[in-house]
């Protein structure tokens, strides 16, 4: 679960990570009004769970009230890459002398935490990855370890943080780890991460602080975090994947125009490879799992669908647990229901398969074209959506 700007600051607030002082808003008098509590110059920032909202407008500057109405009525409602802005957070403008970037990831290869801190923040870390890879910092941390003090100046060190700053950045990191295992978390970033103007021989010497937060919850740990598992922002969410959350099936949206069912995750992804090899672009992964029954297979096919772009359907049944004439059932219900108006290509095998072709035989379904093989399916499909 990926949270806004202002709630993974909030999250870090509660772990001590110095954050600037802000409020959120969903209308231009809230935005104002929050402006004016928090003072000028302050900054009016689009909450969407996408990035590049700098690149599109989405964040502004305002020096007085008035700026501050200007830039609230702007942003309010703009269109950041299909996401649309329902909320802006206003914080007080911040002082920046440097700015880092800094990451806790799972990293699943290593089966650890991966931290990540470079001296090249405010940018795309893709970018800086690939033109200067040397100047990120990575180090993996073993989870029953734990973040260790020495973790942090070594990091800060190789990263080649200023001198003056390297104790600061590694408490920095310490508090982001902490967030990320005390709220089972798989990303927490940080793009900038701010050194404040000063100098080291000042009382205090100079900030460090986290100007942005990107901050995803891991979906499965949420009924342990009941506050945090409040947060989920549905306006961000895909509305095929929220539809399918809802009806507890395994959707994942892609790009193509060829709609996938199968049971079990290992088959899907099969049913993918092949229909990417005959040609066709899917457009979406979707697992009804095992044991699927007709009321599954008809939420499901709502779900498909529920997309435009889907010009033709493939469901590939393997029955096991699953059986074949459920999985009929189903489809025939559908077609009862929601009337498709797009082919369907249905390849069968397994427990009661014979049983299942059967009853899709007698249904006499439109458009529904019936076939043995994966490979004949996924050359099927393509060729239909091809002339959809």
């Amino acid at each position: 679960m990926d949270l806004l700007e202002y709630q993974g600051k909030q999250l870090f607030a509660r772990h001590g990570v110095p954050v600037p002082t802000g409020r959120p808003a969903s209308t231009v008098e809230e935005a104002v009004t929050a402006a004016d509590d928090v003072g000028y110059p302050c900054a009016i920032k689009a909450q969407v769970q996408i990035g590049g909202r700098g690149k599109a407008g989405g964040i502004k500057l305002a020096q007085d009230r008035d700026e501050a109405r200007a830039h609230a009525e702007a942003i309010l409602g703009m269109d950041i890459r299909g996401l649309t802005v329902h909320e802006v957070w206003i914080e007080r403008a911040s002082e920046i002398a440097s700015e880092y970037y800094a990451s806790v990831i799972f990293d699943r290869s290593a089966k650890a935490p991966l931290i990540m801190l470079s001296t090249k923040g405010g940018m795309d870390i893709e970018e800086v990855a690939e033109s200067d890879p040397e100047a990120i910092a990575r180090l993996h941390v073993d989870p029953l370890l734990g973040f260790q003090d020495f973790h942090g100046r070594r990091l800060a060190f190789e990263a080649r943080v200023d001198e003056d700053v390297v104790r600061p950045v590694g408490t920095m990191l310490g508090k982001l780890y902490d967030v990320f295992t005390e709220e089972e978390a798989t990303l927490v970033e940080v793009n900038p991460l701010i050194v404040t103007p000063g100098s080291a021989g000042e009382a205090g010497g100079r900030d460090v602080t986290a100007l942005d937060a990107k901050v995803t919850l891991d979906d499965n740990a949420l009924f342990r975090h009941p506050d945090n598992a409040a947060l989920r922002d549905v306006s961000g969410e895909d509305a095929q994947e929220r539809m399918a959350k809802e009806r507890g099936l395994t959707y994942v949206k892609l790009d193509g125009d060829i709609g996938i069912l199968g049971n079990g995750a290992g088959l899907v992804m099969s049913t993918l490879d092949v229909v990417d090899q005959a040609g066709g672009k899917p457009a979406n992964f979707l697992d009804a799992g095992g044991g699927s029954k007709a009321e599954a297979i008809t939420s499901a096919v709502e779900v498909i669908l529920s997309d435009p772009k889907v010009k033709a359907v493939l469901f590939n049944i393997f029955g096991g647990i699953t059986r074949c004439d459920e999985v009929a059932r189903g489809l025939i219900e559908a077609f009862a229901q929601i009337e498709p108006q797009v082919p369907f290509v249905v390849r069968l095998d397994g427990t009661n398969d014979v049983e299942g072709r059967r009853l899709l035989a007698e249904a006499n379904l439109p458009n529904v074209h019936s076939e043995t093989t994966m490979d004949g399916a996924a050359r099927k499909v393509v060729e239909l959506a091809g002339g959809a």
